[in-house]
């Protein structure tokens, strides 16, 4: 079998298009409002593009669409009428750095992360919405232009499969390849979408949120101003949030949590190649299990703080089941109703 097969194969079992047609079908229209479902709920109002502007109609118009601009010239109040999107715009930012090339479940993480992708993806150009992407590499970030059509997203899908986290096993400094970019982290990958992309759409975050040196990500140039409870991404996060809707997805390994009982072994950490022989007694591994707990809680109360929605994937288990609750939970805290035929709680 021909390298090119295995990956095609690969791309079929992370994307299964018929599988995901299916969640499709009984997922899809409890997703309005989530990911582009019917070009609502991304501003308050019956749209997002403005249109005509008319005469203010006292107890019909909301006075937060009032055109301050056009009563201030004629001195009669008017409302700037909202008119709904017909093409929106999902652009996902995915970390493939090295912490992400890591798994004991069914999958690696980062394999797990193109399935999440794949999942969006689908749901998005169901609809003639295009999918873009940011695939954010230890060395830099690559800009995989948002296009309408299966064709695109498979080779999106397939250029996300392709693309290999730079690591050859010697710890990193602060720049690149051939020490001419500096290095990215989430943070800075985050601030590019939002300066790249200004069109309102759906923004799809999917990384592990861990920082180069382990931590929840409190690291970078502005620590020693910033609160070190909270990540360095978290202020990137929420002016994309102030303008987009936001769907971040944490990508998690059970081992990430806690560790066996196995007694001395060597550790590697993927994103500084730095060997370490530990002893996993019990000591060890229950401040190690509340460590985890606790970075996970400050992923946690972080994306709340940015109010983005917080999706979980663990390489463990069924991501297409845990998409499907996901998206009825977020309907049923939107209040509308739902039909759960064909889906398990």
């Amino acid at each position: 079998m021909s390298a090119r097969q295995r990956r095609s194969g690969k791309l079929a079992h992370l994307a299964p298009e018929r599988t995901l047609r299916r969640l499709e079908l009984q997922v899809t229209r409890r997703l309005d409002g989530l990911l582009n479902g019917a070009h609502l709920g991304l501003l308050p109002g019956p749209g997002t593009e403005l249109a005509e502007a008319r005469l203010y109609q006292p107890g019909e118009d909301d006075v937060r669409h009032m055109d301050w601009a056009v009563t201030a010239r004629t001195t009669t109040p008017h409302v700037r009428d909202l008119i709904a999107d017909h093409e929106l715009e999902c652009w996902a930012l995915l970390d493939l750095t090295p912490s992400m090339d890591f798994g004991t479940g069914t999958m690696i993480k980062r394999d797990l992360a193109v399935a999440a992708l794949a999942a969006v993806g689908f749901l998005t150009v169901r609809l003639g919405d295009r999918a873009g992407a940011y695939l954010l590499h230890t060395d830099g970030m690559r800009r995989w232009p948002a296009r309408t059509g299966k064709a695109a997203l498979y080779a999106l899908l397939q250029a996300a499969l392709d693309a290999q986290s730079v690591h050859d096993g010697t710890p990193r400094t602060g720049t690149g390849r051939a020490g001419t970019a500096p290095q990215r982290d989430l943070a800075s990958a985050i601030a590019a979408l939002d300066r790249g992309q200004t069109r309102r759409g759906l923004r799809v975050v999917i990384s592990d949120f861990l920082a180069p040196d382990g931590t929840h990500g409190t690291h970078g140039t502005r620590q020693e101003t910033a609160d070190p409870a909270r990540p360095d991404w978290e202020r990137p996060l929420r002016r994309l949030t102030a303008r987009h809707q936001v769907l971040a997805i944490e990508i998690i390994d059970p081992r990430e949590l806690d560790l066996p009982d196995v007694g001395l072994v060597e550790m590697a950490d993927p994103e500084t190649g730095a060997v370490h022989e530990i002893v996993l007694s019990r000591r060890v591994r229950e401040r190690y299990a509340a460590a985890a707990a606790a970075q996970r809680e400050h992923t946690r109360a972080a994306l709340r703080r940015c109010g983005a929605h917080h999706l979980v994937l663990r390489t463990d288990r069924d991501w297409i089941a845990d998409i499907a609750r996901f998206a009825l939970r977020q309907r049923r805290a939107a209040g509308r109703p739902v039909s759960t035929a064909g889906v398990r709680p």
